[in-house]
């Protein structure tokens, strides 16, 4: 029988579909990334059922045992707390566990918190870059959005409240100016928009509480991604004939196109 990956509301009960309902009535194994709140959800739509936790933390544990349950002939249905199961959330490494022993695998779409925010956002949605969390630690997320300065296209991120002010500032320091859209609690009775620069939002975000999303503009008027690396390689063989070493070469690159020297060091080994 399948793994159902089940897509659920991001905090309005009313955003649930019919055939996410069915496909959790029919399931008799449910696999929720928090219990509690799957077994209120269940009891509000009449529904009891055998539920296992599973979390970010002990997911690599479950695959084997929930991998059993489907050779054994039973319907696991996989439900995150709100939103998508695997975007930011876990499953992957089960879907991928599924996979490699032909196991069938099924999806009912539902909401993703990213989606929502940038379509809320006002900025680019043609071409996006979706981060998920950066990292928690102060350099290496500095690094990380170093990474991104020479993205043209519109940055996704999600934070959490105790680090989000922290994080919209890293964002003015290292890509200034830029528009930023946020949207906190998604669908729920306080949700909230704020539009402006990242430092203004860090500004505003007094006791922030609930979860994030944060929109960016991408590098304005940045030129299309493929070409930028083009002339980037274009700048490292001109370099490399004046004989100048890789690490001089990273450093003129990295200065001219505004890339981190992780970047500028990815285009001259290229």
């Amino acid at each position: 029988m399948p793994l159902v990956l089940c897509g659920m509301p991001l905090g309005n009960p009313g955003d649930i579909t019919p055939r996410v309902l069915d496909n959790l009535r029919c399931a008799e194994v449910i696999a929720a990334e928090d219990t509690r709140s799957a077994a209120l959800f269940l009891q509000t739509h009449g529904l009891k059922k055998k539920l296992l936790s599973f979390y970010d933390h002990n997911e690599r544990e479950r695959v084997p045992q929930i991998l059993e349950l489907l050779r054994a002939g039973k319907t696991v249905a996989v439900m995150s707390e709100a939103g998508m199961p695997l975007i930011s959330d876990p499953g992957y490494h089960l879907v991928k566990a599924a996979q490699e022993a032909n196991v069938p695998v099924t999806v009912v779409p539902g909401p993703t918190a990213l989606t929502a925010a940038l379509a809320l956002s006002g900025l680019p949605t043609d071409r996006f870059i979706f981060e998920g969390f950066l990292p928690a630690k102060a350099a290496a997320r500095q690094e990380a959005l170093r990474d991104l300065r020479g993205a043209a296209r519109t940055l996704i991120f999600y934070e959490a409240p105790h680090r989000i002010q922290e994080t919209l500032r890293d964002m003015a320091a290292i890509l200034p100016g830029r528009l930023c859209f946020v949207a906190r609690e998604l669908t729920k009775k306080y949700q909230e928009y704020f539009r402006g620069t990242a430092q203004a939002i860090a500004a505003q975000l007094e006791k922030p509480k609930g979860e994030f999303v944060i929109v960016l503009a991408g590098r304005p008027g940045a030129a299309p991604e493929d070409a930028e690396v083009s002339r980037a390689q274009e700048l490292c063989a001109a370099l490399k004939k004046a004989r100048l070493s890789d690490k001089q070469s990273a450093e003129i690159v990295a200065k001219v196109f505004q890339l981190s020297r992780n970047q500028a060091k990815k285009i001259i080994y290229s």
